[in-house]
Formats: structure tokens, C-alpha cells, sequence
């Protein structure tokens, strides 16, 4: 059980943790393509807990790695991009079809790569272990809350609420804008 406490592990604690992440993320993907919203979301907001408890133990027992780091951006991925985007697409885009499906494809094609890109570069800038004051653009688990909103609210803005919001996201994620990091 030693490897638990290793830095140099991929199979450390939070390495572990993360991976635990990344099961709610797929489990929730599943549960999407079921029509199970509501246990899609817990499965999401339980990975969200994950991804925080991750970075913690990690710091806390001196565990960083750049394989965790790598690790942790593929959890993000899965967790904050892809669930939200196909939760968004199965809840609200599902039953469009010709242009309307085309134009929330397109949308939804750009949150992803919105996403990818801003995890990459967060990875490209980030060294193991280190703590920003700020982030850069909004983070991915925040997109994330912000498209779980906006699906609360897809009963009163429509679908092309639902768009216009989903693009403005994805464009916050690589934006200039200041987020403090908890």
C-alpha cells in the first residue's frame, strides 16, 4: 500500500481519486444516453467533489506528478465538457432537427474544443503542484456549473437561449477574464 503515498506513482491517493472522477464521468455519460438526467447530474456533482478532494490530498501529502496533472485535465475533460455539452445536447437539442440541429451541433462541437483548448493550454502553463491566484478564462468545473444553470433555465429561454448561452461559455473558457481561485 506504499504506492499510495508515492509522488512518483500513478496510483497514488489522488491519482485514485481522480479516477474516481473519471467513473462518475462516464457513468454519467451512460445515464444521459438513458434519459436519466437526475442521476446524471449526482454522478456529475459527486465527480466535481472528486476533482476538488484530488487537488487537496494532492497538496496536502505532496503527491503532484505530472501524470496526475495530465490525469486531472483528462478527468476535467470527461467531467466538465463532454457531460455538460451531452447533457445540454440530450435535454434540450434532442428533438431539433435540419438547420436547428446543424446550428446546436456546430455549438456544441465548439463548447468541446473550447474546453480541450483551454485544458491544454492550462496544462502547457502549469507546472505540478503550483497554485495560481487566479485563473485565466473561466475553468472548466465553473463552464460547467454554468451550463448545469443554463439547463434549469432551458424551460424559459428555449433552445436558442440555451445556444446563445453555450456559446458565450465557450468563449468565457479562453477568454481574459480574472477568476479567483478557492
Amino acid at each position: 500500500m506504499q504506492f499510495l503515498w508515492r509522488s512518483t506513482s500513478h496510483f497514488n491517493l489522488a491519482n485514485l481519486i481522480t479516477m474516481a472522477n473519471i467513473t462518475c464521468g462516464l457513468l454519467a455519460t451512460y445515464f444521459i444516453t438513458q434519459n436519466q438526467f437526475i442521476v446524471a447530474v449526482v454522478l456529475a456533482w459527486i465527480g466535481g467533489a472528486f476533482d476538488i478532494f484530488d487537488g487537496k490530498v494532492a497538496r496536502k501529502y505532496g503527491l503532484s506528478n505530472e501524470f496526475g496533472v495530465q490525469l486531472d485535465s483528462f478527468a476535467d475533460f470527461l467531467s466538465f465538457v463532454l457531460v455538460p455539452t451531452f447533457f445540454i445536447f440530450q435535454g434540450v437539442y434532442a428533438h431539433l432537427t435540419g438547420l436547428p440541429l446543424i446550428i446546436t451541433s456546430i455549438a456544441s462541437i465548439y463548447y468541446v474544443i473550447s474546453g480541450l483548448r483551454r485544458l491544454i493550454q492550462f496544462n502547457i502553463n502549469t507546472d505540478a503542484g503550483e497554485v495560481a491566484k487566479h485563473f485565466t478564462g473561466v475553468p472548466t468545473p465553473l463552464g460547467a456549473i454554468l451550463l448545469w444553470l443554463v439547463w434549469l433555465g432551458s424551460g424559459f429561454i428555449g433552445w436558442i437561449g440555451v445556444l446563445a448561452l453555450m456559446i458565450l461559455i465557450g468563449a468565457l473558457l479562453n477568454s481574459k477574464v480574472k477568476i479567483p481561485h478557492l
